[in-house]
């Protein structure tokens, strides 16, 4: 634990506990209105926390991969919903920040980096600029090519088309940053989109079974024109991450373990009659249940910790297998968690303002987030060293 919460890190995660409250006190209402947490965002930002993942010399926190993974987890705790969104954002800082120092680039990938930073670290240290990071398009895997986004070179930058679906921070966001295809060319572009250019349109509805303050419509562009200075990393780049660091497709499991926690926060208090009700601690069915609901807590934080401690790139076959079991036991284990709680603590639970009504929603929508959703996770595992190119 001493490699993974050091003096640093916790006291980032100290400061996000202090903002915790208010946070936890406004979640039920962007949960039944749909609305995107804005006060949450604004107070992240007055504390600098758009640029947790930004170097401190540009003005940022300085955080890297594991600090952020303790943060997330932290804000998950009292509101799940801030802690997605604020994931789209900060990983576009990883990527750009954190993730390419680790990956190591040649010259020209460096000089690339070296000239879009500075412009993408005052932008979120010091304007408040929001990034969003819509990657899903709905393509069935096994459909073919999985980016449908296409991006055509221009004179000064690229024209952007193509559609992403569950485009998180859709209405909220200064920057959509965009996987893209040029075509004759399978180097994979992460290319940030103005959003108040023309050729972007927000469409559809977003009123969804649980983490409705997401506001995840889709995001459509139509010949939108990219600046070069907005291509966030150098070609292939997103590609080698992906090879090379695929730890960062778990960042949205990091929300989901600070949620179990809060779901067992709650148990525990209206066992020990915190809620306005007699204390039903001395229960035995009760207590029963109580210690299933910390076995799958314990379980699931342990293994991810694990994990973390070992996060680096070119991870063994064992580590990302590892990896692999994490996001299934968060997961599975949240909604679990939050089907236990409602047994233990009764009827009176699925009725709001009760926050275990809400926090059963939105585990539940955790299994199916892409690109390592259970079911891909799951795929992964059943084939894990059966086979000789697996």
């Amino acid at each position: 634990m001493d490699t993974i919460q050091t003096p640093e890190r916790m006291e980032l995660v100290e400061r996000i506990a202090a903002l915790g409250p208010q946070f936890n006190k406004r979640a039920a209402r962007y949960d039944r209105d749909a609305a995107f947490p804005e006060e949450n965002w604004q107070e992240l930002a007055d504390e600098g926390f758009l640029g947790l993942c930004a170097p401190a010399d540009a003005g940022g926190l300085g955080g890297d991969f594991v600090a952020y993974a303790l943060v997330s987890e932290e804000l998950g705790r009292h509101c799940a919903t801030t802690a997605l969104t604020f994931n789209m954002h900060t990983a576009t800082a990883l990527l750009a920040g954190w993730i390419a120092d680790q990956l190591g680039m040649d010259e020209e990938q460096q000089s690339h980096l070296n000239s879009v930073r500075p412009q993408l670290w005052n932008g979120m240290c010091h304007q408040g600029i929001i990034h969003s990071q819509p990657f899903s398009e709905g393509r069935t895997p096994g459909s073919g090519q999985p980016i449908g986004t296409t991006a055509v070179p221009v004179e000064g930058g690229y024209k952007v088309t193509g559609k992403k679906i569950f485009a998180s921070l859709s209405g909220i966001a200064d920057i959509h940053n965009v996987v893209a295809l040029v075509d004759g060319d399978p180097r994979v572009r992460l290319l940030g989109v103005p959003a108040d250019i023309e050729g972007v349109l927000i469409e559809g509805d977003w009123d969804p079974l649980g983490m409705r303050g997401t506001d995840s419509r889709d995001l459509i562009l139509t010949d939108a024109f990219v600046p070069n200075d907005h291509e966030v990393l150098p070609p292939g780049v997103f590609d080698a991450m992906v090879q090379r660091f695929p730890y960062f497709y778990m960042t949205l499991s990091f929300t989901y373990l600070g949620l179990m926690r809060a779901i067992l926060d709650l148990t525990g208090e209206y066992l020990r009659g915190e809620h306005g009700v007699a204390s039903r601690r001395d229960n035995h069915v009760k207590q029963a249940g109580w210690a299933e609901m910390q076995m799958i807590y314990d379980k699931a934080q342990s293994l991810m910790y694990r994990v973390l401690s070992e996060a680096s790139v070119d991870p063994t076959k064992s580590a990302l297998r590892r990896a692999w079991t994490t996001m299934v036991a968060i997961m599975e284990g949240a909604p679990e968690l939050a089907s236990l709680a409602i047994r233990v603590c009764g009827g009176r639970s699925m009725l709001r303002p009760n926050k275990l009504e809400q926090h059963y929603r939105d585990a539940r929508c955790g299994a199916t987030m892409l690109p390592w959703s259970v079911e891909v996770c799951l795929d992964r595992l059943g084939r894990y060293d059966l086979y000789p190119d697996d």
